[in-house]
């Protein structure tokens, strides 16, 4: 299952930064934990585990992510 940057994630027309990865690549994740912090104009936003499974790291951290954007994968 895709890991994906809900397109109202917040709601200025700019691209975010993956400010941290709250696991590590290979992880084991459970749905709803907190697994990526994503920083806009100085404001966080917290992504959720959208599924149980391993954690697969699509985009680095200090990396732009855009809204609607695949950031990762839970296998």
């Amino acid at each position: 299952m895709d890991i994906q940057i809900p397109a109202d994630f917040w709601e200025e027309d700019v691209e975010g930064v993956i400010s941290s990865w709250l696991y590590d690549d290979g992880d084991t994740v459970e749905k709803g934990d907190v697994i990526v912090e994503v920083m806009v104009e100085k404001v966080m936003h917290e992504l959720e585990a959208p599924a149980s499974g391993i954690l697969k790291q699509l985009v680095a951290e200090e990396e732009p992510a855009a809204k609607g954007s695949v950031v990762g994968r839970i296998e």
